[in-house]
């Protein structure tokens, strides 16, 4: 079984309003998705997004019933918080961890829609370096990018990746990305959402870490 199927994303209602509990729930099955990368350096990444998990549970957890959505919570947030938000609590969590999804989404589209280096076609560092540059290096400093720089270089072969999303099952290359496509039908919808409510909030921040 793929890694990425072993829990899908919920087809989102018509109002593209994103469960709280059930997003959570989807989202906690991502992190091992980084250890396919190999290099520790993605790790930052993992625990990142692990952290702001943590966060946003943090919050529902206090009243279930009064953030049933990701928008009930960002907006109770901003109402709350006045002055502060959106440099706070779940609302700030919530703003970096859709950064790192889409990273994963980026990744994982590039390689479904056979971008590679022509010179070396077994690597992918076309593909992680298009989803950094897409969803996260605007939001980081000169350090960490260079820190991301040098995590390009071990970064796995194309063919160990695709092993490594098939949970290590030798699974045909085209038969993965089958998958993946599959995946990517409601994750990317959800990541979407999200970003569009943060526009729509004028709750996105721009500052570098």
């Amino acid at each position: 079984m793929s890694l990425l199927l072993d829990n899908q994303f919920a087809e989102l209602p018509a109002d593209r309003s994103v469960d709280t509990k059930t997003f959570l729930d989807n989202v906690s099955t991502l992190p091992p998705f980084f250890d396919c990368l190999g290099s520790k350096v993605f790790s930052i990444i993992k625990s990142d997004i692990n952290g702001n998990i943590t966060k946003i549970r943090a919050v529902y957890d206090q009243d279930p019933a009064k953030y049933v959505t990701l928008q009930d919570i960002v907006e109770a947030e901003r109402d709350t918080h006045k002055g502060e938000w959106p440099k706070v609590g779940a609302t700030l969590a919530l703003m970096w961890l859709k950064r790192g999804l889409r990273f994963i989404q980026v990744l994982l589209q590039s390689l479904a829609d056979g971008d590679r280096d022509e010179n070396n076609p077994n690597l992918i560092r076309v593909n992680i370096n298009k989803a950094y540059e897409h969803a996260l290096k605007k939001y980081h400093g000169w350090i960490v990018q260079k820190i991301f720089t040098a995590a390009l270089i071990a970064a796995p072969y194309r063919s160990n990746f695709l092993k490594a999303l098939s949970k290590g099952e030798e699974v045909k290359d085209e038969d993965c990305l089958a998958n993946v496509r599959l995946f990517l039908v409601n994750y990317t919808t959800t990541v979407d959402a999200i970003y569009e409510m943060y526009s729509n909030l004028n709750a996105e921040l721009d500052y570098t870490v």
